[in-house]
């Protein structure tokens, strides 16, 4: 039987579900969905062009490792990335690096909503994501909101992912 999750945008009262990609990517639908519910602090990508994200501290067991990885992620595409603390504390983000030995790692759950995506960090080359979900409903009007965070920001808005029931018949 299929899984879905539903992404929401709290502060704007935008939901779309989506459909976990079990067979393409199982260990890393099945550590969010064992995870869920997730939220933190929306961000809209700065380099990816298309993309709403949050951080959340890392949920798995064991990281899942890369499966159904892309780079260039299409609208709808939903995908799970990791980090440490130092590789987002660069200067290009904004952040001076981190002086303490202390890395923790970092979930980055990232939602695509528009097309001519590409995962290319300047300071590290390419950052390949695992699709784990996609979109079935609602990215029209979860992409209009998306549109309102690049515009008009992100501050005290929050992202969840949370499961969601199968109604189809």
């Amino acid at each position: 039987m299929a899984r879905y999750i539903n992404i929401t945008l709290e502060k704007r009262g935008v939901t779309c579900k989506a459909l976990l990609l079990e067979d393409a990517a199982p260990r890393t639908a099945n550590a969010v969905w064992d995870a869920l519910p997730l939220s933190g602090q929306v961000f809209h990508g700065k380099y990816a062009r298309n993309e709403i994200y949050n951080l959340v501290p890392a949920f798995a067991p064991a990281e899942p490792g890369a499966e159904n990885t892309t780079v260039t992620p299409i609208p709808g595409d939903v995908c799970y990335f990791t980090f440490t603390s130092n590789d987002l504390k660069t200067p290009s983000h904004g952040y001076e690096a981190d002086s303490t030995d202390t890395q923790e790692t970092i979930v980055d759950l990232a939602v695509f909503y528009g097309r001519n995506n590409l995962l290319l960090n300047g300071d590290t080359g390419w950052v390949p994501g695992n699709v784990f979900a996609t979109i079935v409903e609602g990215l029209d009007e979860m992409a209009a909101a998306c549109q309102d965070i690049w515009m008009g920001g992100a501050r005290d808005e929050t992202l969840t992912y949370s499961r969601a029931v199968d109604t189809t018949p």
